[in-house]
Parts: C-alpha cells; structure tokens; sequence
C-alpha cells in the first residue's frame, strides 16, 4: 500500500511541477494545488499508515493502551491545507490584479512591463 501512495506522491509532484512551468496562471495554480496535495499524502505516507483508536490516554494511566494513531501527522497536515489555501488564494487574486493592470494571460509578457 505504502509503495503505491509513493507512487502516487512523485505522479502529483510531477504532474504540478510540469504545470508550474507553463506559461498560464491557470495552469500554475492547478499545479500549484497538485503540489500541495503532494506534500500532504507525502506527510501522511512518511507517517506510517496505521489504523489505530482516537490517541485519548484515560486518567488512571500513563500512556494509552494498544495502537493508537499518531497525531502529529495529522496536525502538520492540517496546518499545511490552510496554508496552501492561503497561498491558492492569493495566487488567484495576484493573477486577476496583474492580468487587469497588464491585459494579458501570458506570463512572460507580464514580467516583460505588458502595455
């Protein structure tokens, strides 16, 4: 299972680095969003994929009782989603600022100055 979520993860960074390199925004932010999604089963995957119960530790005891789940994996992913999205959005709205100010799609005309 864990070789074909590796698999899976070097598909998505591929795929979102080829479209990072096109010449759209919307092609770069799609890629943009793969490449997130990558890291976040990529954290998931480095954690060991384990079923477990809730990590709850009763109050008599020290530590819990039988296989539980990790929670950091779980913390570090959440925290990478509301990045990407931060990041996803402002993207999207840096893209529709310079494609009103410059009037075109292509990003190398846009760092060439536009109109």
């Amino acid at each position: 299972m864990e070789t074909l979520l590796a698999l899976v993860v070097g598909f998505l960074f591929a795929a979102g680095v080829y479209l990072m390199l096109s010449r759209t925004p919307v092609k770069l932010v799609i890629g943009l969003a793969l490449l997130s999604n990558a890291v976040n089963l990529l954290i998931f995957t480095a954690a060991g994929l384990t079923r477990g119960k809730p990590p709850l530790v009763p109050l008599d005891a020290v530590r819990p009782a039988g296989l539980v789940s990790d929670p950091l994996p779980q913390a570090l992913v959440l925290t990478a989603i509301v990045i990407s999205f931060g990041l996803l959005a402002f993207t999207l709205v840096l893209f529709r600022r310079t494609h009103e100010e410059q009037g075109t799609q292509d990003i190398d005309e846009m760092t060439e100055g536009g109109p």
